[in-house]
């Protein structure tokens, strides 16, 4: 990566108010050609669209927007990964972001996942203290601090849908199912989430962190295996 982005992790705050000041895109460009990915070979694409070429059903909006696009729904977890990482850069060079399940191209095509919303803004930042988030000991079976990046991770309405198991050599990764209730509207999105947890994990690692999938691993009630870590 271009440069060290943990301290964004910390500070980061999903903006939903946004100033009309333009935006150089190729710095977006450039930093997405240096992007590490989780798993090698998947397909995906990207294209960044202006306000009024997107249907937008949030209660808020921005200048401009990130259309994600992948054509395999299992690459999901990818897709967090990947632009969680592009929303930290973002961050870090003074653009504000916010991950936006309810805006879409109003030209998209099938294979269309989710949008971030960004632009400049002044309320990009908080206190670490004001993230509202579950305790360490109830996203991981033993309580570790090691996991506080992955912990104050945004998921589509602060569902927090990822669970870290200690194995020998790491973590196993799960992906909480959603209740009833939930369902309706997080479980398209949850996926995007647990990559979005692995990401900042990523960030916080990036000279140790490890992915790969296992073929032998604990069967969780109410949990799907994602994949498994070594930081």
């Amino acid at each position: 990566m271009i440069m060290n982005l943990e301290k964004q992790i910390y500070i980061r705050k999903s903006c939903r108010n946004y100033s009309d000041e333009e935006i150089d895109m190729d710095l977006i460009h450039e930093f997405m050609r240096s992007i590490k990915l989780l798993n090698e070979g998947i397909s995906y694409r990207y294209d960044i669209v202006e306000v009024d070429e997107v249907n937008n059903l949030a209660r808020f909006s921005a200048p401009y927007y990130l259309a994600i696009y992948c054509d395999n729904k299992e690459n999901h977890v990818d897709m967090g990964f990947i632009f969680q990482q592009l929303c930290l850069y973002l961050q870090s060079i003074d653009i504000g972001n916010c991950w936006v399940g309810l805006a879409s191209p109003k030209k998209k095509s099938s294979d269309f996942v989710i949008s971030i919303a960004f632009g400049k803004s002044e309320q990009m930042t908080r206190d670490i203290s004001s993230f509202k988030r579950k305790s360490l000991s109830k996203i991981s079976d033993v309580e570790d601090e090691r996991l506080i990046p992955a912990q104050l991770a945004p998921s589509s309405i602060n569902s927090q849908p990822w669970y870290f198991k200690h194995s020998d050599d790491g973590f196993d990764v799960y992906q909480v199912k959603a209740n009833f209730l939930k369902r309706q509207f997080v479980k398209k999105w949850n996926s995007i989430d647990v990559g979005i947890a692995l990401a900042h994990m990523y960030v916080a690692n990036e000279d140790t962190f490890e992915f790969s999938k296992k073929t032998s691993f604990d069967d969780i009630k109410g949990h799907t295996y994602i994949g498994s870590i070594k930081i």
